[in-house]
């Protein structure tokens, strides 16, 4: 399908052709969606450093909430023990701060990209019960301590269950058990107790997944542990999960009268190997030339396809906006995407709202129409 015919297409259906210009004085999606959520994205180290004008301009237009890819994890904040690097997180920071932005902080307490260190003494042998509590008390009170007052919510754990509901057996969990996820809540806040606190996973519309979150947090509430917020990262592909699966879980998760926050959120248009739909960055396969089927290009009649699905997850949010506080975009232009990576390294996707040169893609007039 041309171009021209793709323009015609969304013309019929209503939908201005004319998108919006890239200024951060133009409307933008913060501006469609001002009464009922905020419209965040992530931002790697370039973007919050000013490397590109086009994505400041970009950034200020659309979003006003934002996460920091990476430089806020564990692994980057505190390489090595007691030695804490804050100058990317710092910059970040002050990008949202002098730009009116919601700030959130992402992660505190996750089993992957935290630094080896945490879990081992100078000997190499694992570390004791004690020690890897006070380890994470360090680093959170350390923290969130430096942001607070600056940073909104926080992450605090991150992807803590399995998709069939059971715990991830990770070195917090098989060190300190399930209570390593009420101590980090309350370590977090003893830090800010002003600060959002939330629990972020991947999956979250899973059946097994959706019952293990919601008895872990019931079990948190029990013991006077306040979740004041839950992240549904959106992950998602052509074919999972479906609307329905995802609908179910905004309701279970809201039922614990925390806030759903859909997180991450990308649309992945390329095939997936071995059926796998979920976010594990250890899941990574090798390259597959049959695996990589758009790299010159995503045609139109593929792109219609993509953006009536992210659309029909669009409407869920607008139908849920009472429950619903913000939805997070994990990158702006595809050439940002993770996805292009994961779970095959080397591919071309087109999994987010703006193209490769931060151009707004179609999808984008219709969102901002509402339509």
């Amino acid at each position: 399908m041309k171009r021209s015919i793709l323009i015609a297409f969304h013309v019929f259906l209503g939908i201005s052709a004319s998108l919006p210009a890239v200024s951060q004085n133009a409307p933008g999606l913060k501006d469609a969606y001002k009464n009922q959520f905020y419209i965040g994205t992530a931002l790697n180290r370039g973007q919050y450093m000013g490397a590109s004008s086009v994505s400041d301009q970009v950034t200020r237009q659309h979003f006003n909430s934002i996460v920091a890819e990476n430089c806020m994890k564990s692994e980057k904040l505190q390489p090595n023990e007691g030695k804490f690097f804050f100058a990317d997180a710092d910059q970040f920071i002050e990008y949202g701060r002098k730009n009116n932005m919601h700030i959130v902080g992402h992660t505190l307490i996750w089993h992957s990209q935290a630094p080896a260190w945490f879990f081992v003494d100078d000997k190499g042998n694992e570390v004791s019960k004690e020690v890897l509590i006070d380890r994470m008390r360090n680093h959170i009170h350390t923290v969130v301590g430096r942001y607070k007052g600056k940073v909104h919510g926080w992450d605090v754990v991150n992807e803590a269950i399995l998709d069939n509901g059971d715990w991830r057996k990770s070195k917090f969990y098989t060190i300190i058990g399930e209570e390593f996820v009420e101590l980090a809540f309350r370590f977090a806040r003893e830090a800010d107790p002003g600060a959002e606190l939330y629990y972020n996973d991947y999956n979250m519309a899973m059946p097994g997944k959706r019952r293990g979150v919601v008895a872990m947090i019931k079990k948190l509430q029990s013991r006077g542990v306040q979740v004041d917020g839950i992240g549904m990262q959106g992950h998602l592909d052509m074919e999972s999960p479906s609307v329905a699966e995802f609908e179910a879980s905004i309701l279970a998760y809201s039922a614990l009268k925390a806030n759903v926050m859909i997180t991450e959120l990308d649309l992945s248009v390329l095939p997936t190997p071995w059926n796998n739909h979920g976010a594990n960055i250890a899941d990574v396969v090798e390259y597959q030339e049959k695996m990589n089927p758009y790299k010159n290009g995503l045609p139109d009649d593929k792109y219609l396809e993509w953006e009536e699905r992210f659309m029909e997850f669009f409407r869920l949010f607008e139908k849920h906006s009472d429950k619903i506080g913000r939805v997070t975009l994990w990158g702006i232009s595809d050439a940002q995407s993770w996805k292009n990576g994961f779970p095959i390294r080397g591919r071309t996707d087109y999994a987010l709202l703006f193209d490769r040169n931060y151009n707004p893609k179609p999808i984008v007039g219709r969102l901002m129409n509402r339509n």
